[in-house]
């Protein structure tokens, strides 16, 4: 655009040269209006009286969102527990000789599959007398839920090693039988009973499903009401690898649920409503400062605006970027963010409390993340005390080369752990799978791992032993040594650079050397009569 190009404003036409016209007093007031966005909630208040209420909000959330967090914290605890007990509870009822410290709880026998399988019945057909627990079967009109035997089998098998032929149909069938706990059961044969018989040349996997109901009481000492659980429960017997071992997994889908009718004697409610009146105490002061937050944004960008349209009057230069980020504040949006977890979590938390929902992993990662950010949010205002500032300060200006320097460091370790997957996975466990390997070198970067690994190496085959030496020797000290050193390193010349500026003093952009003219101190008095119309407006009437 050249110097005699008229300039628009509010629809009407203005040459350049008019910014002379300008009145000299609207500069002041927009350094004086920056130098107060700008200052500390302190200096707000020396400067017009404003209490730092948003301050004072921030420090009241971090109390009441962790008491609220730990309040559901103890409740969750109590499910957790009470859904992993009920899982060993059900290892050791059903599985027969099960002990806790046998990672491969398996059979090796056709005798054995068939044993363990008519144990598990029978335990299951006596389990309301057995179990010391508040277990029973699920009642569908007034028939109990029956359990399903179901076998996975190959269309067609037939398998001869010793003639080293095989003539196989993949196609998989599944076949199932049902026991109803209502039909005495007769300790005979269970291929007599039941008419159920293996082909183990053509099965692959037996499958147990079962349901079990029980309540968790635990939560009436804490003055809440209990849950109901659904246990659906599936007892796997895993031959496709067909190589005469037969691993046995139990495993549980849980479903929670708010039971249909409860009563606690003596019991007034009056828990439950403190509980839900603290809740909406939260809520309150969330959506409060998500107010006062939003607020805050919004004025950085009328005052960013504000900004822009003087530096382009006065100086015919365009503001960049990196200064008009400086006017959102990140902090804010952080703070933002956590109010809106908050609340969404604590009307969830409500609901559970209520009975009404029971979803309370979803809860929990909305209260936890909200209450990590908002105690990381407070940080912000640590931000007028550069000394204690100077870990945010350090991490925001090494961002760009650990981001860029970790991209090469991950190229290589994803090099490593391919390789380490393939050659060596199928001789250490640790390796078996991709994400067993990743974490294997992980932990060998932070120095575990290194011994066990090369002793469940030794006595392989003499290649595979020479390349795993020559693996593992090359990884450690490159990112033990090298890798782990450079990142250490950038970060502590970042760390160096920040003291050096907060000693001498850093490179002032043009938007704090614009506000460094203004000399009006907090307490000067002549920040009260800045709250009035924005001097957007008054710009744009001078070019009229």
């Amino acid at each position: 655009m050249s110097d005699e190009e008229p300039l628009v404003c509010n629809g009407q036409k203005s040459d350049r040269t008019a910014r002379t016209d300008v009145d000299p007093t609207l500069g002041e007031n927009l350094r004086r209006k920056l130098k107060y966005f700008f200052m500390s909630p302190c200096q707000k208040y020396r400067a017009r009286g404003r209490k730092p209420w948003k301050l004072m909000l921030q420090f009241l959330k971090i109390v009441i969102i962790t008491v609220q967090l730990i309040s559901f914290g103890l409740s969750n605890e109590m499910m957790v527990t009470f859904k992993e007990q009920n899982l060993m509870a059900f290892r050791h009822l059903f599985l027969k000789n099960y002990q806790d410290s046998d990672p491969d709880y398996a059979v090796y026998t056709k005798h054995d599959v068939h044993d363990h399988i008519q144990y598990i019945i029978r335990r299951y057909l006596n389990l309301q007398n057995l179990t010391a627990g508040t277990h029973e079967f699920e009642k569908i009109d007034g028939m109990f839920n029956p359990l399903s035997v179901c076998q996975e089998l190959y269309r067609h098998a037939d398998i001869s090693p010793s003639n080293e032929t095989f003539d196989i149909d993949p196609r998989v069938d599944t076949e199932c039988i049902s026991i109803y706990p209502i039909s005495p059961y007769k300790n005979e044969s269970l291929a007599g009973d039941y008419n159920l018989t293996f082909d183990f040349q053509s099965l692959l996997a037996v499958n147990i499903y079962f349901k079990v109901k029980a309540i968790n009481l635990q939560t009436v000492q804490h003055q809440e009401l209990p849950d109901c659980y659904d246990f659906n429960i599936n007892i796997r017997f895993d031959n496709r690898a067909h190589s005469g071992q037969i691993p046995i997994s139990l495993s549980s889908d849980v479903q929670i649920k708010g039971c249909k009718n409860g009563n606690v004697s003596g019991s007034t409610g009056i828990h439950f409503m403190l509980i839900v009146v603290f809740d909406c105490v939260v809520i309150c002061a969330c959506l409060l400062s998500l107010a006062l937050c939003t607020r805050s944004v919004f004025t950085g960008i009328i005052l960013q605006f504000e900004y822009t349209a003087y530096v382009w009057i006065e100086r015919s230069k365009r503001v960049s970027w990196s200064e008009r980020l400086e006017f959102i504040n990140g902090w804010y949006i952080l703070i933002i963010i956590s109010d809106t977890l908050t609340v969404a979590g604590s009307l969830l938390k409500i609901c559970i409390q209520s009975k009404e929902l029971t979803n309370y992993d979803e809860c929990s990662i909305l209260l936890g993340t909200a209450t990590m950010l908002v105690w990381i949010g407070v940080m912000r205002y640590l931000s007028f005390f550069q000394k204690y500032y100077i870990l945010i300060l350090t991490l925001r200006a090494a961002l760009p080369n650990v981001i860029r320097f970790s991209l090469c460091a991950v190229m290589i370790f994803l090099s490593y752990c391919f390789c380490g997957w393939i050659v060596l996975g199928p001789h250490h466990e640790n390796f078996r799978t991709f994400n067993t390997a990743a974490e294997c070198l992980f932990a060998m970067i932070n120095g575990d791992e290194i011994y066990a690994t090369f002793t469940k190496l030794r006595g392989k085959n003499s290649l595979v032993w020479v390349f795993s030496v020559l693996y593992v020797y090359t990884f450690i000290p490159l990112f033990t040594y090298m890798v782990l050193s450079l990142f250490i390193a950038i970060l502590t010349e970042t760390y160096e650079t920040i003291k050096h500026y907060q000693k001498d003093g850093a490179a002032v952009s043009e938007l704090r050397a614009f506000m460094a003219e203004c000399r009006d101190s907090p307490d000067s008095g002549k920040y009260v009569m800045d709250e009035e119309t924005s001097s957007f407006c008054c710009f744009c009437a001078a070019c009229s």
